[in-house]
């Protein structure tokens, strides 16, 4: 019996809230999960619904989620997310409502290693640097950067979209709506396939457009062309970080929202309704034992893992039941080494003439995929790189754990190393079909999104949409979901 109690109790003021009239705001909404994409739609839901609204956050871990520092010799590191596009709209405001500043950056010169010398080397000169990539693979660099471009001014359309609370209940729509039937079947087609069809050459795509894949996603250009171009566009423009950590950005998100952010693990996400509406139970448990509480709304911000049980939780009550959300994702492995760079292994026997601080590979060596020469997260003003033949922190991204003869070959020593291990990013091709953002009348699963691109712009992308998503739901304003031609609607709106 005393079980049903606080169900009676929730029943109740939802009973009460009904009666109130059908404009009366939702009671209580939670989020699972205080990533990029849980701390975001937290501040959206309120910005919809308004302050009253109580919104609970469920972490498991640590506020951040794949936005994450690691310390090494009292100063912090990225070891998640380490940069964001100038375009990524969403994340230039809340840099801007939270009172953040842009970190110093501190350039280096690029190259891409393909196991036994480097196949591309980037200059300080812009011109020599445009005339070596035309000198190895004709104009395939303009027929890409034309193929990204074209996909990126179709893809912006989603912020007029979201200003005038336009809302899609699923990601194909969503997509359909931005580029109709082409950026479908972008995420059924290949990178390499796509780009062939362009004009792009086959030397181009192992060289170039296969280690910046590898950089992003750790996956090859046969992943999806719509992922790609996405992860291609973040290669091409001018990146920038959070000073302080990227982490940041989560913590005072949930701050300004005033959202009560319980430390916890979700088990189960359980249905109940009363007079036609929906109220969910949210089961979870921490180091204080079992608990649950009631929700009108319910967000679920976490990737659902196929292969790791652990991350999961079940969906009770549902008809039919919920079951094709989950998929595998790519294991990623970020190792912050404080240590001397071998040279040698790179073809450069005086470490002092060593030109670069970001390397990528092709597919060969496999056992890594970047290897960078880092900054901490506070720059000051007389920071300078480490020159080569000094001990620096680098950041290895590699697909497993690195062995120890691995990292000798990388390192002539070193001091220490760190790592972080992250499901990073969708398997693409691991799930036959694109998931839907609701996944019931008031529950809504943010990740869906990451099945089409995966980026924290993305991920805030995705969690404008579920709190339009949610309000519109509520309130029943069908016109602004799944409305297709929305480029007229958005012109005569104007």
């Amino acid at each position: 019996m005393a079980r049903a109690a606080p169900l009676l109790a929730a029943l109740t003021a939802l009973l009460a809230a009904a009666a109130a009239g059908g404009d009366a705001p939702p009671g209580k909404i939670a989020v699972v999960g205080a990533g990029i994409g849980g701390s975001a739609v937290a501040h959206f839901l309120q910005q919809h619904f308004g302050p009253r609204v109580q919104i609970d956050v469920y972490e498991k871990g640590t506020v951040g989620g794949r936005l994450a520092t690691i310390s090494v010799n009292k100063q912090h590191y990225e070891s998640g997310a380490a940069s964001f596009h100038s375009l990524s709209l969403h994340m230039q405001d809340f840099v801007k409502l939270l009172g953040l500043r842009h970190r110093r950056e501190v350039v280096g010169r690029s190259a891409i290693f393909g196991g036994e010398h480097f196949v591309l080397e980037e200059t300080d000169w812009y011109l020599l640097n445009l005339f070596r990539l035309w000198w190895h693979y004709g104009i395939s660099f303009l027929r890409l950067q034309m193929w990204v471009e074209e996909v990126m001014e179709k893809f912006m359309r989603i912020y007029k979209y979201q200003a005038h609370g336009y809302a899609f209940s699923g990601v194909e729509e969503l997509l359909y709506s931005l580029g109709e039937s082409t950026f479908v079947n972008m995420t059924q087609h290949s990178v390499a396939e796509s780009l062939l069809q362009v004009g792009v050459t086959q030397r181009f795509i192992d060289d170039v457009v296969s280690a910046v894949l590898r950089a992003s996603y750790g996956q090859s250009a046969a992943m999806p062309a719509f992922a790609g171009a996405m992860s291609l566009a973040g290669a091409q423009g001018s990146l920038w970080s959070v000073e302080g950590g990227n982490k940041l950005v989560c913590s005072g998100l949930l701050k300004l929202t005033k959202a009560n952010v319980i430390h916890a693990t979700v088990t189960s996400v359980t249905l109940h309704s009363t007079e036609g509406k929906a109220l969910y139970q949210v089961a979870y448990e921490n180091e204080v034992g079992n608990s649950s509480d009631f929700y009108d709304i319910v967000v679920i911000a976490t990737p659902l893992h196929l292969d790791n049980s652990s991350s999961n939780f079940t969906f009770a009550g549902f008809h039919p039941p919920i079951d094709d959300v989950q998929g595998s994702f790519q294991p990623t492995v970020v190792s912050l080494v404080h240590g001397y760079l071998n040279s040698s292994y790179f073809g450069f026997p005086d470490p002092k003439l060593f030109p670069f601080a970001n390397i990528l590979t092709t597919d060969f060596p496999s056992f890594f995929c970047t290897l960078d020469n880092i900054g901490p997260v506070n720059i000051s003003a007389s920071f300078r790189r480490k020159q080569p033949q000094e001990a620096a922190v680098w950041r290895v991204q590699s697909p497993k754990p690195l062995f120890r003869t691995q990292l000798k070959t990388l390192f002539r020593s070193y001091y220490s190393v760190q790592t972080a291990e992250w499901q990073a990013h969708p398997l693409y091709g691991s799930r036959p079909t694109l998931p839907r953002f609701a996944l019931h009348d008031q529950l809504f699963y943010l990740n869906a999104l990451e099945w089409a691109a995966s980026s924290v712009e993305v991920m805030a992308v995705a969690a404008k949409n579920v709190a339009l998503l949610a309000y519109n739901r509520w309130y029943q304003d069908l016109d602004k979901i799944d409305q297709k031609d929305l480029m007229h609607k958005v012109k005569t709106e104007l």
